[in-house]
């Protein structure tokens, strides 16, 4: 899909929205959606819901798609897949999030300035109602987060975003659950994409409506997802420290039985002497693997910021072909 000049002073927008079992929220979510962008589509993608989520969306002027595989993760990759706009916005359709705050999400994207938006819960501005469980495991994520990628963000989990075309079509996703929020915000920041945060307010569920997360096994997803990321984006970091691990346990028993050699010139610690070495070699191995997989990992940034740009490059002529032919 190229874009006109009109088109450009007014791009098309998709409003995305994953739902399983909310059909208490979803046709309010939807309507207030519509009132603030008109000229929106809003499309609902229901995910083996067992009430009228389905029917309540459709009822207020929703597109409904049917996503099989469960897992909120799936359904986001679903709705990259199947949609097409300028601008995307993701929502949860609980009715946590004030769709007034759609317009300050959407004009980061829509000057050019930022490739996804953020809703941020976190900040002082955003007066979100967490629960304090949530509230901890949220802080405790990010924190990890801005340790391991050297970052400054607020909000890692945040269910409300904006994207542009770009991000939706570049950025491979393969979390199936609610770890997708994680994955979205790493693999765009490898990529070098612009990320921008803005307060947003989460309210409290309807009386009725209940959570979908799962505090223990979804929490520990989410941890899985961010290490694994870690050592697919930082394999030097990642194999270097384990390395570095493994030659200093190496150095404890390797102390004692060089220690003993130079006073006796024995080695009666022989089980020692053969741990002190496997750990040393253990160590270096990984060290030497992951410079080899920083190498491999550069180089595939590279290829992919190349592929962005010819993307864009492409993009780019097409537009301007459709221009003058428009004209």
């Amino acid at each position: 899909m190229t874009m006109t000049t009109e088109d450009r002073r007014h791009p098309s927008i998709a409003v995305l929205i994953p739902c399983y079992n909310e059909e208490l929220t979803i046709g309010e979510v939807v309507r207030q959606f519509r009132q603030q962008l008109p000229n929106a589509r809003i499309y609902v993608f229901d995910n083996n819901s067992q009430d009228h989520t389905a029917q309540k969306a459709s009822e207020a002027g929703a597109i409904v798609y049917h996503e099989p595989r469960q897992g909120k993760g799936f359904v986001v990759q679903a709705m990259f897949r199947r949609i097409s706009a300028e601008i995307y916005v993701m929502v949860d359709g609980d009715g946590t999030y004030d769709p007034a705050e759609v317009h300050a999400l959407i004009e980061p994207v829509q000057c050019g300035d930022a490739d996804m938006v953020v809703g941020s819960r976190l900040v002082d501005a955003s007066k979100a109602e967490f629960e304090a469980l949530n509230r901890f495991g949220n802080r405790m994520f990010l924190a990890l987060l801005n340790r391991l990628f050297r970052v400054q963000l607020t909000d890692m989990l945040s269910g409300y975003r904006a994207f542009g075309r770009t991000f939706t079509r570049t950025v491979p996703l393969r979390g199936g659950g609610f770890e997708t929020e994680a994955e979205l915000t790493i693999k765009a920041l490898q990529r070098g994409l612009r990320i921008v945060e803005v307060p947003a307010r989460l309210a409290k569920r309807p009386e009725g409506s209940f959570s979908k997360i799962r505090v223990t096994s979804d929490g520990l997803r989410i941890l899985g997802m961010m290490f694994s990321l870690f050592r697919d984006y930082k394999p030097l970091t990642f194999f270097g420290a384990l390395g570095l691990i493994a030659i200093a346990l190496g150095l404890v028993p390797g102390t004692m039985v060089v220690t003993e050699f130079l006073r006796t010139g024995l080695v009666p610690r022989l089980p020692s002497a053969v741990l002190a070495v496997g750990l040393v070699l253990s160590g270096m191995l990984s060290f030497t693997v992951g410079l080899v997989l920083h190498t491999i990992a550069r180089r595939s940034q590279e290829f992919d910021y190349q592929a962005r740009m010819l993307i864009e490059d492409l993009e780019q002529r097409l537009d301007r072909r459709a221009e003058r032919s428009w004209l």
